[in-house]
């Protein structure tokens, strides 16, 4: 059946989890996968192919959190690779993009891991229809690896033992190119917009701008201006570091802080539907995972990060019950 239904605890794979729903029927919790996994699948590949249309990212996300199917979450992975591989290039950036609005969450680094472990188990049946197969996955692989959803340490670890592998290693002949970060950035071509490299520029610049004159309206024109939803998060990771670094050591709780400066803006673009509660969500995970790093700039990073995350709850830019997972 679909449920695992319990009257006791809750089966160990989801025991530090909510139930997954209630059967109003047998009046138990309901813990375990709210579909099959081909009902699953179904979903994902028309939300997909919506995706590819529209390249509403955060549509996407909250298609699979309300499915509420974590045990499925590796499905995500191959569904979305596999099915980009006959399209042209701007679904599969499209693709890669959506990787990192969903990490780390719904998707955790487990589920990207073991995602690209069934994709590349699956090479033999792929290669059938698509003999470009290889080349693409260890593109998506390496790309993966960029971007910061998948750990280095996962193509190293492979052993060469598995068809799978021959993939892994076009990947990591990718990534020891010289420049490989830019390089993977095209590695689909020029997509459906700048350069990553440019925007991130155009952030930091709009940033900076904004932190002198504290123009709100200014700074919103411009973040519309960007035209880059599926890169909000990256706004707000660049925003509050760039934020710490100004406050640095000396930071206060005075309302001329650069950190304020940010949840404000933050707040604003929220509020007036510029930028997604999921992408301010994403931001901040992906700025907990550099916490080790940014400490040894800012001793105090942690305490600062802590203090906006609560400035962005109370003024509107969180979800009411985030479900992101903590990095």
């Amino acid at each position: 059946g679909k449920y695992i239904l319990s009257s006791g605890d809750a089966p160990e794979t989801y025991s530090n989890g909510d139930p997954t729903g209630f059967d109003d029927v047998a009046e138990k919790a309901v813990y375990g996968p709210m579909l099959t996994l081909p009902e699953f699948k179904i979903r994902v590949a028309d939300a997909l192919r919506e995706y590819w249309d529209s390249a509403d990212a955060d549509e996407v996300v909250r298609g699979i959190e309300e499915m509420r199917c974590r045990s499925y979450h590796p499905e995500v992975v191959k569904r979305a690779v596999s099915l980009s591989l006959d399209k042209g290039p701007r679904e599969r950036e499209l693709t890669s993009r959506l990787l990192t609005c969903l990490h780390p969450t719904p998707l955790a680094d487990d589920d990207m891991m073991q995602g690209f472990t069934l994709l590349l188990d699956s090479l033999d049946d792929l290669v059938i229809d698509i003999p470009d197969a290889k080349a693409m996955i260890g593109s998506y692989l390496a790309r993966a690896v960029v971007d910061e959803v998948l750990p280095p340490a996962y193509l190293s670890n492979r052993n060469n033992s598995t068809p799978g592998d021959e993939v892994v290693e076009k990947a990591v002949g990718l990534l020891s190119r010289e420049h490989c970060n830019a390089r993977m950035e095209h590695v689909w071509g020029p997509g459906d917009g700048r350069p990553v490299a440019e925007l991130k520029a155009v952030m930091d610049q709009l940033l900076e701008e904004y932190l002198l004159s504290r123009e709100l309206d200014e700074a919103a024109r411009c973040v519309r201006e960007m035209d880059a939803p599926h890169f909000h998060h990256e706004l707000l990771k660049r925003g509050v570091r760039i934020a710490m670094e100004k406050d640095g050591m000396d930071h206060a709780d005075a309302a001329s802080s650069s950190l304020d400066a940010m949840a404000a803006l933050f707040s604003f673009l929220v509020k007036n539907a510029i930028v997604s509660e999921y992408q301010v969500a994403k931001g901040i995970s992906r700025l907990r995972k550099l916490l080790p790093d940014m400490k040894l700039d800012v001793p105090a990073a942690p305490g600062m990060l802590a203090e906006f995350e609560e400035m962005s709850r109370e003024g509107g830019c969180l979800p009411p019950s985030p479900t992101e997972a903590k990095a």
